[in-house]
């Protein structure tokens, strides 16, 4: 079969940027990789089709002799036409910056940086923790307790998964590497251990409580602070609060996510709060003075103009919520003006009201607003 432009093959235009190469590269390679595609050679073959492609055009002088003699000016070299993958490694100088994120760098290269460098290796895992609090208590902070099920090390064996407390042997499976290796067409790939999970040794009498693993579930207590200020969909790390590390490794951390419930009568913007506040006909026509309650429970005056419309919206400053980062800062609350208009009258008030609509010439032919005036 007629092998392929390597632009083509790579989805890219003559003059594609180095950038541009490597991160078409990296979706080809990463789609069509033995891992994600076990047993399927056409996947195999278009992983060395767009590798062959990358190796060239990724460097400066094969991608100008390719840009000018085409196949025949790579031919020979390694990674070229005619080259194969004899010299397959050197592609990959930034291999894991490539790959690293997609945990294929290790197996790719038969776990060539060795068990003794894998990243957090014996870390336990972290831990999320989802909590509902009210609106308040979202608003000034508050302090709770929350009980939740963690890996903690086994009491029976002190976290070394054996019986007596000691007697680990070489892994049988994996010879102590930690890896095991399968062929995988023109290459080798190294995958984790599954007797001993990496770890190159397994325990010779396993503890009869946690089966040899060192970790026992249970429900773990913990005190958490809510800052005030804070919003639904924040965070708050509690270090070493995560599962215990198997063989005695560093603990996770916990990350306890806040959703604020609602309230009655708030709604929140950033930092500053919106309600809505009913007035009677008459205060919104002569003007007045009121009071409102604020979050933290003062009554607050507030002075309404004479002739104040409905949908009015009136500012307190500082009685909002405080910044997270700074609790002495606080938003401004916002009173949007509600003029009410009483369903029952006595006559007396009718008999006003008429006296008052004939006073101010009340237009019953009223024309439209201009939309651009409710703007």
């Amino acid at each position: 079969m007629a092998k392929r432009d390597y632009y083509e093959v790579l989805g890219l235009q003559k003059g594609a940027s180095k950038d541009e190469i490597k991160k078409a590269y990296r979706r080809v390679a990463v789609d069509n990789h033995p891992d994600r595609n076990p047993g399927n050679a056409e996947a195999e073959e278009r992983f060395k089709e767009a590798t062959e492609a990358y190796e060239v055009l990724a460097d400066e002088q094969k991608r100008q002799a390719y840009d000018q003699f085409g196949f025949a000016g790579v031919d020979g070299m390694s990674g070229g036409s005619g080259g194969g993958f004899h010299d397959f490694s050197s592609v990959f100088r930034d291999f894991e910056d490539i790959f690293g994120d997609f945990g294929i760098f290790d197996s790719f290269f038969g776990g060539g940086r060795g068990r003794g460098s894998r990243r957090g290796a014996n870390r336990g895992s972290d831990l999320r923790y989802d909590l509902e609090i009210s609106f308040i208590d979202a608003v000034f902070g508050t302090k709770t307790e929350i009980v939740y099920p963690r890996h903690a090390a086994c009491e029976q064996c002190s976290g070394s998964g054996s019986e007596t407390g000691g007697g680990k042997k070489t892994c049988p499976t994996c010879g102590g590497a930690g890896q095991i290796r399968r062929s995988s067409g023109f290459f080798s790939v190294a995958s984790v251990c599954p007797s001993c999970s990496g770890q190159g040794s397994v325990i010779e009498n396993p503890c009869r409580v946690c089966s040899g693993s060192g970790l026992v579930e249970k429900r773990q207590k913990v005190k958490v602070s809510i800052p005030a200020g804070i919003d639904t969909g924040k965070r708050i790390s509690i270090p070493g609060q995560g599962d215990a590390g198997p063989s005695g490794g560093t603990p996770g951390d916990l990350y306890v996510v806040v959703k604020v419930r609602p309230h009655e009568f708030y709604e929140r913007h950033g930092n500053d709060i919106y309600c809505v506040i009913p007035i009677g006909f008459a205060t919104a026509a002569l003007g007045g003075e009121i009071t409102v309650p604020t979050l933290d429970n003062k009554r607050v005056k507030v002075k309404i103009p004479s002739g104040t419309q409905n949908d009015r919206v009136l500012r307190l400053k500082n009685e909002g919520v405080p910044f997270l980062q700074d609790s002495a800062r606080r938003g401004d609350m916002y009173l949007k003006i509600r003029v009410t208009v009483p369903n029952k009258l006595s006559g007396k008030a009718k008999a006003l009201l008429r006296e008052l609509a004939e006073v101010e010439g009340e237009d019953h032919s009223p024309q439209p607003v201009p939309l651009a005036q409710l703007k």
